[in-house]
């Protein structure tokens, strides 16, 4: 998220780095210069003690961060990200135990306390100890030189080293008391007032009123309020003491429990999460356990190194902010692949975890381990052709070694399995009935390989074929291809499984795909595919057969036009279709972007003349254009492939607002005010703007990026490989991204 900290040497490199994304290569392509940006993640703290209620929390200037709560003061444990800590009873200064604290705040940034005799604290040698003599005190603010103006909600009290300068009286119960240096006064709400008390005039004033008021601070260097409510929040003129246009609602959650100002940022605190506001008046928004313990929010305050910490019902969060590129998110993520996610070769999913423990998951079968695996190691080939690196190429070698045996552990000549596993799992796997023993006991495989499968092998066959400079390897990946398209070809452009029939999904043969209406968006995507699938074959084995029948397939049987066809004529077929037309068109099918754009590369890479590619690189700008409200940045990475015209910007948008944390939490947007819905219509899009991908589940490319909720309770992890290093390495290898 582009989080606004008012870091000088930040906004600097952001100010030099302004002109140089629109900067363009000496191919005439946009260019992103790998400038640092802030990337956010937050570290948990859990609190497990049943009836516990945490009330404040705070950080002094050595990154102490203590909490306030019904069972005294705690601290955290442990804890790191991904890896979440505990909050624990704070023993540090054992006296302290015996004090009836009710009150933490951070004040000339040393943690200072309110008990019901005084204000005291551990600093400065333990002296500020200031009586107050109000046994009722449960809020307190300071103020200049050590003064503290006290309440216990109706009288309030202004001391400093035992004595009472001042003592007055409100009207209403007191919520909250902030002092702001800059207006050189004390500001009090209650639930229906806003009041200043200036000490040196010994003066309470009130200065706004309403009703239902839940929370505040005074922000912008004094000049503003902000007051939030049941219903959104008011924006008071600290100068004309007005308030600044209607009540503010377009929030994502319109019940406020808690206003603050964290370096120079107003933040929010909800039932159903914490919000900041933007400069651009929109909301960055964190919800659910990626950012979270709990949704209900009780407390936020400045953490050490420009962190944010969010106090809710059920633990700390601690949101973290990081100067990185995206060349060491890469990185990062390349670590995450290969230390949880590789399965014999396999780009794999953690699956069976235990809310978020990493510890506890296993690695998990896929229907298509095969395309999983083949999206993963285009990244790898991509990376290798950029910088030779022999990890990259060691990556590449497994992941091959593991697409190879997925053609050798199965009986059928030229037939990937989906997946293969060892024997005795089969009614612990994912999809069981599909599952056949090997020739050898060790191993069972997957049958029913679909088109998915298919594409995403000659994609990387391909790719490793063109840009992988060792003979081995490339030698490999071309007799992979060939054995494959063989196959397509001697059954009549079928996947034929071991029983001798078609899998359901494996089919590209003219009856089948000429029998949908032309709006059916199988009869476009499956001519596509097997084009380019056909293209590639010809282009690194030279066999004349995949050059005639990918023409006789174009000009005899139409696969020419029906890959022309453009997208705004795709949609649901019409009536009188027979069931599985309408099936497949009840809306827009997202497995088929990834299939049509993996399918791009040898489409338009391996076109058989310039006119084709010409006609190629029209077909999928079109498609392009209808993806781009998705603000996919493979999508628009693959079009990069085809013309300078892409949203380069949008790409880099989406690989910097990424969540580091790949855990398939809980995830909540549908209940959003700040977002605006759409009807009812075939793309499926819900709302008018995609919102960023760390508001949302965690998503393969396969997935609708506007659907809003999903109930992953952290039971698994998905990879970086297919989701983010592809896109990342497919630009550093367009020259796109720096």
């Amino acid at each position: 998220m582009n989080k606004n900290f008012l870091i000088v040497f930040f906004v600097f490199i952001v100010f030099l780095a302004g002109s140089l994304p629109g900067a363009a290569s000496d191919k005439g392509k946009p260019v992103h210069h790998d400038v640092p940006f802030l990337q956010d993640y937050s570290i948990k703290y859990y609190f497990n003690q049943p009836g516990g209620a945490l009330q404040k929390v705070a950080a002094d200037r050595n990154g102490k961060i203590q909490v306030l709560s019904s069972e005294g003061l705690l601290h955290p444990h442990a804890g790191e990200f991904l890896y979440p800590g505990t909050l624990e009873k704070d023993g540090t200064y054992r006296p302290m135990a015996d004090k009836n604290i009710v009150g933490l705040a951070t004040y000339k940034q040393q943690l200072v306390y309110l008990d019901d005799e005084a204000v005291l604290a551990n600093a400065w040698s333990g002296e500020l100890f200031s009586k107050h003599e109000m046994p009722g005190a449960k809020l307190f603010a300071g103020g200049k030189d050590f003064t503290f103006l006290v309440s216990d909600g109706k009288q309030l009290k202004y001391i400093k080293d035992s004595k009472q300068l001042w003592k007055g009286k409100l009207q209403q119960q007191a919520i909250d008391i902030k002092y702001a240096k800059e207006t050189k006064s004390f500001w009090i709400l209650t639930s229906r007032s806003l009041h200043t008390f200036s000490a040196e005039k010994e003066e309470l004033k009130t200065v706004f009123e309403g009703s239902g008021f839940t929370s505040f601070d005074v922000v912008a260097f004094g000049t503003k309020t902000i007051i939030g409510t049941p219903n959104g929040y008011i924006e008071i003129n600290n100068l004309s003491q007005k308030q600044e246009g209607q009540i503010k609602l377009k929030l994502p959650v319109t019940e406020i429990t808690v206003v603050k100002e964290v370096n120079g940022n107003v933040w929010f605190g909800s039932p159903d999460g914490a919000f900041m506001l933007r400069d651009d008046g929109k909301f960055n928004y964190y919800y659910g356990e990626r950012w979270l313990p709990g949704n209900r929010v009780t407390d936020i305050a400045a953490g050490p190194d420009n962190s944010v910490l969010v106090l809710t019902d059920k633990g700390l969060g601690r949101i973290c902010f990081k100067e990185i590129t995206l060349y060491k998110k890469a990185l990062y993520f390349e670590d995450q692949v290969r230390h949880r996610h590789i399965r014999h070769g396999f780009n794999a999913e953690l699956s069976g975890m235990e809310n978020g423990n990493l510890s506890t998951g296993h690695l998990d079968d896929s229907d298509n381990d095969g395309l999983w695996t083949s999206m993963y190691l285009g990244s790898q080939v991509f990376r290798y052709a950029v910088t030779k690196s022999e990890e990259a190429l060691q990556n590449t070698i497994e992941s091959l070694d593991a697409m190879e045996r997925l053609y050798t552990v199965n009986p059928v000549p030229g037939f990937p399995s989906r997946s293969f596993n060892r024997s005795g799992y089969i009614e612990k796997l994912s999809n069981p009935e599909r599952w056949q023993h090997s020739s050898d006991p060790e191993w069972d495989w997957k049958a029913t390989t679909s088109s998915d499968e298919a594409i995403g092998h000659v994609f990387v066959f391909g790719a490793i074929a063109e840009l992988i400079d060792v003979e081995p390897v490339r030698a490999k990946a071309v007799q992979l291809l060939d054995a494959l398209m063989q196959h397509i070809v001697d059954n009549d452009f079928y996947l034929v499984d071991y029983d001798g029939k078609p899998t359901t999904w494996g089919r590209w043969n003219p009856e089948y795909v000429n029998g949908f209406p032309t709006s059916v968006g199988d009869r476009k995507l499956n001519s596509s595919n097997i084009v380019a699938m056909l293209q590639t074959a010809y282009h690194f084995t030279k066999k004349e057969i995949y050059k005639e029948k990918a023409f006789e397939l174009m000009h005899d049987y139409g696969y020419l036009e029906n890959l022309m066809r453009p997208m705004e004529e795709i949609g649901k077929a019409p009536d009188g279709s027979d069931d599985w037309a309408e099936m497949l068109s009840e809306s827009w099918n997202h497995s088929d972007d990834e299939m049509y754009f993996l399918g791009y590369w040898g489409l338009y890479r391996y076109a058989f003349n310039d006119t084709l590619k010409e006609m190629y690189a029209k077909s999928i700008i079109d498609h392009w254009e209808h993806e781009r409200p998705e603000k996919d940045g493979l999508w628009n990475l693959f079009t990069g492939l085809v013309s300078n015209e892409f949203d380069l910007k949008e790409a880099i948008w989406y690989l910097q607002e990424y969540p580091m944390d790949l855990i398939n939490w809980t995830v909540k947007n549908s209940h959003r005010k700040d977002i605006q819905p759409v009807s009812e219509n075939f793309r499926r899009q819900t709302i008018e703007e995609v919102l960023p991908p760390d508001e949302l589940p965690v998503r393969r490319h396969n997935a609708n990026r506007f659907g809003l909720d999903a109930g992953g309770e952290g039971r698994s992890e998905n990879s970086a490989g297919d989701i983010w290093l592809l896109p990342y390495w497919l630009g550093r290898y367009l020259e796109v991204i720096e």
